[in-house]
């Protein structure tokens, strides 16, 4: 897993549902985007396109002003496909706690300039 999140960000009262926690489908789409960046980091290809999500867990709330990150990780390559781990921690406003809130893997497939699936090249550089 890299040391540094893919992505960081504070959750804002706009993100919560009505029980006052952030939407699962927030959490989803960070997810989504710091699986994309893993895949461009480890590739250096431009274009995916997500297929799937698998065994996304989520472990525990996650609250307005936490601090969550999402780390990520490649999983597998495939000829057209990558699969990476995304595990997201959430960092407790005014605590400090940090805990593990959710985790998924998400399978990607490489396309080209018009939408169509490509081998994933070697990355370059």
């Amino acid at each position: 897993m890299n040391s540094d999140p893919a992505i960081r960000i504070t959750m804002l009262p706009r993100d919560t549902n009505s029980q006052g926690t952030i939407f699962g489908g927030v959490i989803l789409s960070y997810i989504d985007m710091a699986g994309a960046i893993e895949a461009h980091r480890h590739t250096g290809m431009d274009r995916f396109v997500t297929v799937a999500m698998r065994e996304v867990i989520f472990h525990a709330p996650v609250l307005v002003g936490d601090l969550v990150s999402f780390y990520s990780e490649t999983l597998k390559i495939g000829k057209t496909s990558i699969t990476v781990r995304v595990v997201v921690e959430a960092e407790r406003y005014g605590s400090g706690d940090r805990k593990r809130v959710t985790e998924a893997e998400v399978v990607y497939v490489a396309v080209d300039a018009k939408g169509k699936k490509t081998e994933i090249s070697a990355k370059t550089g």
